[in-house]
């Protein structure tokens, strides 16, 4: 009965998933032609949307037709960038809020929907205007970001702090985190000496995973106990944010594929290992014993240099990673619509059968990599802090 249930679940995917990123591409389509009425209104005419095709088409003043077709680079940009919006599906969309100091005014506080024409923060193709409900001051969004300008519009210094999608997505993994690991912690705290239940009988193979093949054999027992709570914390963290992005119409977080996130996991990971760092590492890092003087000259500015360069690898390796699977899949979705634009329905229809099929093994494949890629960059971590506390062999 259950693997009746699980085909009839990959044939409803199959034909299902081309379908709505179709009709998804549609709304997009959709707003996109709204705002290039408003702005084109004065120059020219504008057809009526060819809903076969799927392209916006125009007649100029000298009478060629103009057709906007689907463009793939975009529209995977559109997915894995961050945005001040949590999108779901077709017109489907969260606000969030947007927190913003003008330097001389004062704190604004307002949602992202109050943008004027922006729809789900990739529906608005140019630049959106909203008005700061404490200061005044009017505010711009493009691609840029957001500026401020006051009523002689000068530009005005701001310090934009808002919550983004990944933001939101960081501090919902981490509420999430805090509320499944205290529940395991009370759980051995009212059956002391007894096997684990529940949650913590799924979470415990994991902690004993990180402390007793990562950290104890890398480290070293005695040393590692201090570092086990932030190989832990970063495992988690990066597998739960992870797990976030593959969950469907969930928002299509790319939390770990946001630098800004994983240039903080590598900073913390240089900042103890820095802090950590012993008489013998620091000794074999700026002076080298055993190495011609000459040499060191050489040796010496490669090594500093080499500080820097392991937590840049570990942030551009995580990021690069975890954007990497996204923008596969995002990539088969795109030919969903080229083959639609091209061949119509039946084309967009036909090539999408075989995308989706591609799609759920990169799917399955991803789920893998969530793990992965949290076991590689705890690994690293482990082995950077084990490299500064070394001590010297005689």
């Amino acid at each position: 009965m259950i693997r009746h249930i699980a085909r009839l679940i990959i044939v409803a995917l199959v034909f299902a998933a081309p379908l709505a990123a179709i009709s998804q591409h549609e709304s997009h389509g959709d707003e996109h032609h709204g705002e290039q009425v408003q702005s084109d209104a004065h120059n020219s005419k504008h057809q009526e949307e060819n809903n076969d095709s799927h392209e916006v088409a125009h007649e100029d003043p000298h009478g060629e037709h103009h057709e906007e077709k689907f463009v793939a680079g975009d529209f995977i940009m559109h997915h894995i960038a961050d945005a001040n919006e949590i999108h779901f599906f077709g017109d489907v969309s969260a606000p969030l809020p947007m927190i913003i100091y003008v330097e001389g005014r004062g704190l604004d506080v307002f949602m992202s929907s109050a943008f004027h024409g922006e729809h789900g923060g990739h529906g608005g193709h140019g630049p959106t205007h909203a008005t700061g409900p404490s200061t005044g001051v009017e505010y711009t969004k493009d691609e840029n970001g957001v500026s401020a300008h006051d009523e002689h519009g000068e530009v005005l210094s701001i310090w934009d702090i808002s919550i983004t999608k990944s933001v939101f997505g960081m501090l919902l993994i981490l509420t999430l985190l805090i509320f499944m690991l205290r529940a395991a912690a009370k759980s051995y705290s009212r059956r002391p000496g007894k096997a684990p239940t529940g949650l913590a009988n799924f979470l415990e193979p994991l902690v004993l995973f990180v402390r007793d093949d990562i950290a104890y054999p890398i480290i070293g027992k005695g040393k590692a106990d201090k570092f086990v709570p932030f190989l832990l914390t970063t495992f988690f963290f990066i597998v739960g944010c992870n797990l976030l992005g593959l969950i469907p119409f969930a928002g299509g977080f790319n939390i770990t594929g946001t630098l800004g996130v994983t240039i903080v996991l590598a900073t913390l990971v240089f900042v103890i290992t820095t802090i950590n760092g012993n008489k013998h590492y620091w000794g074999h890092l700026v002076w080298p014993p055993g190495v011609p003087n000459l040499v060191k000259l050489i040796v010496v500015p490669i090594e500093i240099f080499g500080i820097f360069l392991k937590p840049t690898v570990l942030m551009i390796r995580l990021t690069a990673n975890m954007s990497a699977g996204h923008i596969i899949i995002l990539s088969f979705v795109s030919l969903i619509f080229i083959f639609n634009n091209s061949y119509g329905a039946a084309g967009g229809i036909g090539i999408g059968v075989f995308s989706t099929l591609f799609m759920i093994f990169m799917y399955f494949l991803e789920l893998l990599v969530a793990f992965l890629q949290a076991y590689v960059f705890t690994l690293l971590a482990a082995i950077y802090f084990s490299e500064a506390t070394q001590e010297p062999h005689h």
